[in-house]
C-alpha cells in the first residue's frame, strides 16, 4: 500500500477461539483508522467474541480445517463459499493475524486464488509468492515460543506492517449491556472453566476460593458456560450468586464489567474482564507464555507457577498429575482480590501484589 493512501475495503484474519479474537480488537481498530471497511473472518468459536468489537462493519464466519483442533478432511463446499465470497467482496487487501504457532499460509493462498492484490501476515517459513509483506515476530531465527510480545502488540506490529499507522490506542473494548440487575455490590466473579482444561483453575479450588472469598464479606459470582451448570452448583458458596450456562458472551461482559474483580485462568473471560476494565486475579497455567497472554491493559495479580514441568508445552489436558502449576492457597486468592480491588466492608488494603497487565 502506497504511503498516506487509505485502503478501501479490508478483510482482517483471526481463525481462534474468542479470547484470540478479543484480543485483536486494537489491530483491528488501528486497521479501520485507515480503511473504508473492515470485515473480520473467523472461525464458529470466535464468533462470538467478533460480535462485540466495536471496529468491525462485519463478521464473516466460516469453519476451516486449519483452524480445527482435531484432524478432519476439508469441507470442499465450506471452501468453495469462501473463496466465492472473497471474489464477490473484492478486497484490497487481506490481513492474517496468527499467533506465533500458526501459519497464516492456507488463508493467504485463498486470498490469492480469489484474486486479492495484496497479502500480508506473520510467517517464519518462507511465503513464496502468498505474501506481499512477511512479518517475522522473532526477527533472524525460528520462534521458541518466547519473546515477540504480547499477543496485541504482535496484531497491532502485523497492521504496521501492512502500511496503517499505529493509533496509539491499544485498548481493548468490546459493547455489551452493562450488568444485569439484582447483583449485590461489591462482588467478585470466580470462573472456574477453560475451553482446554490444563488453562482453567478446576472446580475443587475454585470453590475453595469461592468460598473464602465468602467468608470474607465478598458477593460471588460463579460464571461458565452451557455445559458447566453442574459446576456452578458446587462452586457457588451459599449466599452467592450461580450464573454458570446463563449468560450469553455478550452478558457475560456485562457482569464482568459490574465486578470489583474476576478470578479466573489464562482463558477467554479473561481476556472480556479486560476489555470491560475489571481487575484480573489470573491463575495462569503456563502451557503459554505469560509474556503473550497475560490480560491486557488492566491491573493484575498473577498467580501460578511459571516453571512448571508443563511450560511452554501447548498441553490442552494438563500432563502433570495433580495439575500443580495453579496450586494456589486460597489464602493468597483472597489478598490477590483484596490488593485489586480493596475490602468488600470499606477498610483499606496494602496493595503490594498488584501488577499491570501489559500495555
Amino acid at each position: 500500500m502506497a504511503e498516506g493512501r487509505r485502503t478501501g475495503k479490508a478483510l482482517a484474519v483471526r481463525l481462534d477461539s474468542d479470547g484470540d479474537v478479543l484480543l485483536s480488537g486494537p489491530a483491528l481498530r488501528q486497521l479501520k483508522a485507515d480503511a473504508d471497511i473492515v470485515h473480520l473472518l473467523v472461525s464458529p468459536a470466535g464468533a462470538a467474541a467478533a460480535a462485540l468489537l466495536p471496529d468491525v462493519d462485519e463478521v464473516v464466519v466460516a469453519d476451516l480445517p486449519w483452524a480445527r483442533e482435531c484432524a478432519s478432511p476439508p469441507d470442499s463446499g465450506e471452501l468453495d463459499r469462501l473463496l466465492d465470497r472473497l471474489r464477490e467482496e473484492s478486497y484490497d487487501e487481506v490481513v492474517v493475524l496468527t499467533s506465533y504457532h500458526q501459519s497464516p499460509l492456507p488463508m493467504a493462498l485463498l486470498a490469492r486464488w480469489a484474486g486479492v492484490p495484496r497479502v500480508v501476515g506473520t510467517s517464519d517459513a518462507s511465503p513464496g509468492a502468498l505474501l506481499d509483506t512477511r512479518v517475522r515476530r522473532v526477527p533472524g531465527g525460528d520462534d521458541p515460543g518466547v519473546g515477540g510480545g504480547h499477543e496485541v502488540e504482535a496484531m497491532c506490529a502485523v497492521v504496521a506492517a501492512a502500511g496503517h499507522p499505529r493509533t496509539g490506542d491499544n485498548r481493548l473494548c468490546v459493547s455489551h449491556s452493562g450488568p444485569p440487575p439484582g447483583l449485590g455490590a461489591p462482588y467478585v466473579v470466580v470462573h472456574p472453566t477453560a475451553s482446554a482444561p490444563a488453562r482453567a483453575i478446576g472446580v475443587e479450588r475454585a470453590g475453595a476460593y469461592a468460598h473464602a472469598l465468602s467468608a470474607e464479606g465478598w458477593q460471588v459470582v460463579v460464571t461458565g458456560g452451557p455445559g458447566d451448570a453442574g459446576v456452578g452448583a458446587v462452586v457457588t458458596p451459599p449466599g452467592g450468586v450461580d450464573l454458570t450456562g446463563r449468560t450469553s458472551l455478550r452478558d457475560l461482559a456485562g457482569v464482568l464489567a459490574g465486578a470489583s474483580a474476576v478470578v479466573v485462568g489464562n482463558t477467554g473471560p479473561a481476556h472480556l474482564a479486560a476489555a470491560v476494565g475489571t481487575p484480573v486475579v489470573s491463575l495462569f497455567a503456563p502451557v503459554v507464555p505469560l509474556e503473550r497472554w497475560r490480560p491486557w491493559g488492566v491491573p493484575t495479580v498473577v498467580l501460578g507457577d511459571q516453571g512448571s514441568p508443563c511450560a511452554l508445552g501447548r498441553a490442552r489436558t494438563c500432563p502433570v498429575p495433580g495439575h500443580p502449576c495453579t496450586d494456589v492457597p486460597a489464602r493468597q486468592v483472597v489478598d490477590a482480590v483484596h490488593a485489586l480491588a480493596g475490602d468488600p466492608h470499606g477498610r483499606s488494603v496494602v496493595a503490594s501484589l498488584v501488577g499491570r497487565g501489559a500495555r
